[in-house]
């Protein structure tokens, strides 16, 4: 459905229009700068939160479509549109950038360059997530990279320029591992095209080109996502992040590395999909394992999240390797619900932090007392993230469960074992940290007030909203898993 207004070209146009500000804004109004920020942050939410509500569900499909043809000897256009895949991603990277945005409102070092960078990094993510042309496809998704590496290098802490430059050489090991992917695919389309709707006809590739595409298409955004064991990069750079871009790190960029291996490889290449499906399972099964028992080390709060978001992601590969309605459904779910728990969870530790001076588990204890606010965002957080019913992650989590059971029972009742260890892990975290004695240092900090709480509070609404009504989100996924899935069989 052709959209009568380019609303997804006014989310780019909202980012744009805000970097170029935020540049022209002089270096001493920093008031001005966070105040263009919030407008103009606040506005892709709302334009995101319009096209998840407008959109058709009975209907499905691609909707709100838009396209200008740039270059057509190429077969290169501005082709946007929004599908039950990406609206959850849009809407997702809209709260994470707005409450982002709040949170670094005490910032005041080097104000506008920390904008204008979180601005441009965004405009990728949001252009990966519409895109439907293989070359903006790639052009956004490097986009959305390339800001890290300063974001975490300048205004990070924690061995920031070492995080920095493995996350960097990583992120763009993989990109240099789709781009070939994606012009083998376009060399051997007839016709030549980078039109991914075009290119998913049926016999476009021969099953042989498809596997071939597919295993570079996988380790190329894999990497992004976290997939093991390309993963050493993620909780490194979470670490080292400042507490915003944590949040968006982990609450949207790694989502895209998750969204290309669904949008470019599983789209472009069902049969090479469908046959190295077991080894994504395998590699997911080990990730989840993997990323439970380094977490059980860690004595840093940001690292415990860090290597707890691998292996959260390693739940959502495991969904995409069933090749089924429900697999889809809860790894979907699991992005969105993923990312906002992370959201949060990043922003209570940051609040903590800034307050306390530490991340170590050791030095805090009993804050629950002294700053019952924050330790109770904090504390939500953690019981998303263990996965506690009619909290959002349950859903995602119990969805890719019962495919997993179905596709892999092995792996299945491994990694709910393995989950079950990581949920009495984290409430440990939580006693440790929020309960017992109070710390002497820690006896008189202040709790965070109410605008400082607000985005902390937004976060948290979402994830008590999705979590008491799952309907919401997998009615618009289930619009774009069903029609997929049942013309695999086609």
């Amino acid at each position: 459905m052709t959209a009568d207004f380019p609303f997804l070209s006014a989310i780019l146009l909202c980012c744009l229009v805000g970097l170029v500000l935020i540049l022209i804004t002089p270096i001493q109004h920093e008031m001005r700068i966070k105040w263009i920020s919030a407008v103009f942050s606040g506005l892709t939410l709302v334009i995101s939160l319009c096209l998840f509500l407008a959109y058709d569900r009975l209907q499905g499909g691609f909707q709100f479509v838009e396209r200008i043809d740039w270059i057509p000897g190429l077969g290169i256009s501005y082709y946007n549109g929004a599908d039950g895949f990406g609206l959850p991603m849009l809407l997702l990277t809209g709260i994470v950038f707005f409450t982002a945005v709040l949170t670094s409102w005490e910032l005041n070092k080097r104000v506008k360059e920390f904008f204008a960078l979180m601005f441009f990094l965004v405009l990728g993510v949001f252009g990966m997530f519409m895109s439907l042309d293989l070359f903006f496809i790639f052009v956004w998704y490097d986009v959305s990279l390339f800001p890290m590496y300063l974001l975490i290098a300048i205004w990070g802490s924690t061995r920031k320029e070492y995080g920095a430059m493995k996350l960097t050489l990583y992120l763009l090991a993989g990109s240099a591992l789709i781009l070939p992917a994606i012009l083998y695919l376009v060399v051997n389309a007839v016709p030549r095209s980078f039109d991914l709707l075009a290119l998913m006809a049926p016999d476009t590739f021969t099953p042989w080109q498809q596997r071939f595409a597919f295993i570079f298409l996988y380790i190329g955004f894999g990497i992004l996502a976290g997939v093991w064991p390309f993963h050493t990069w993620s909780p490194v750079g979470h670490g080292a992040a400042p507490t915003s871009v944590s949040m968006i790190h982990a609450g949207v960029l790694m989502k895209i590395g998750a969204f290309g291996v669904l949008r470019v490889g599983m789209f472009l290449c069902p049969d090479g999909w469908q046959y190295w499906a077991e080894l994504m399972a395998l590699l997911a099964t080990v990730g989840i394992v993997y990323g439970v028992l380094a977490g059980l080390r860690q004595k840093d709060l940001k690292f415990v999240i860090g290597y707890s978001s691998v292996s959260h992601m390693g739940i959502v590969g495991l969904g995409l390797s069933t090749v089924s309605v429900d697999g889809l459904n809860g790894a979907v779910f699991q992005m969105f619900a993923h990312g906002i728990m992370t959201a949060l969870f990043f922003s209570s530790v940051g609040y903590i932090y800034d307050k306390t001076h530490t991340r170590m588990i050791a030095e805090l204890g009993g804050l629950s007392r002294p700053m019952p606010v924050i330790t109770g965002y904090f504390i939500l957080a953690a019981l998303t993230g263990i996965g506690v019913p009619c909290l959002a992650s349950f859903w995602g989590e119990l969805t890719v469960f019962i495919a997993t059971f179905r596709a892999y029972p092995v792996y299945g009742t491994l990694v709910i074992g393995t989950l079950v260890v990581s949920a009495l892990f984290m409430l440990r975290v939580v006693q440790r940290t929020c309960f017992g004695p109070v710390q002497d240092a820690l006896a008189h900090l202040p709790d965070i007030a109410f605008m400082p709480g607000f985005p902390r509070l937004i976060l948290a609404s979402v994830i008590v909203l999705f979590g008491l009504f799952p309907g919401l989100l997998f009615d618009v996924i289930k619009s774009a898993s069903i029609p997929f899935i049942a013309g695999l069989s086609q």
